[in-house]
């Protein structure tokens, strides 16, 4: 069953990338990204699976967005690019080492890109939920899911992994998942990068 690539609520973390005020104005579907990490966070909830979050320099970019809906997740500040600082390493380790990351947030090209190939080389699976990352521009943020899909992840969407995780409208939490699905995920521009392909 390897290289298949199928979600799973056990051994399954949600990262949260860098979703701050200072990106606001500058970042392609900001609105409708953050939108989209939002219903993550509350499946995830609904659902038991542990979400961690940062943010890259905070002092400088600002806090994370409230509308993602975070304010009670500690916010890991970092600089580098990539989300495996120590503070979410030993995060992960608390979490009993889990084998797949859903990952969100920004920039794609950046720290997107950054966090997926350390959690890569780790082992571990990463589904990237292209209607939930963006960076400022729209052809780093399409190359780099190009770029990363190349390297071993799975490019997914929203709905998919809302429904992914439950797989039977009998699960026990279906309708609290069903709610979040009640609006269809808004167009966020990658219809382009299939075109391209």
């Amino acid at each position: 069953m390897a290289g298949i690539g199928r979600l799973s609520t056990k051994d399954t973390v949600l990262l949260l990338c860098d979703m701050q005020e200072k990106f606001r104005p500058n970042i392609f579907q900001f609105t409708n990204i953050v939108s989209n990490a939002a219903r993550l966070l509350q499946a995830s909830r609904v659902l038991g699976i542990p979400p961690i979050l940062t943010e890259q320099y905070p002092k400088g970019l600002g806090p994370t967005v409230p509308e993602l809906g975070a304010t009670d997740l500690p916010a890991h500040a970092k600089t580098s690019f990539t989300m495996m600082i120590e503070e979410v390493e030993k995060e992960l380790q608390a979490l009993g080492n889990p084998k797949q990351a859903i990952l969100c947030g920004i920039e794609a090209h950046a720290c997107i890109a950054c966090t997926t190939f350390d959690l890569l080389e780790k082992g571990m699976e990463v589904h990237i939920v292209a209607d939930a990352v963006s960076s400022r521009s729209q052809t780093d943020r399409l190359f780099a899911l190009s770029r990363l899909k190349q390297s071993g992840a799975y490019l997914t969407t929203t709905e998919a992994v809302l429904l992914q995780l439950v797989q039977d409208a009998k699960h026990p939490n279906f309708k609290e998942i069903q709610k979040l699905l009640a609006h269809p995920s808004p167009d966020t521009g990658l219809l382009a990068f299939f075109s391209a392909l």
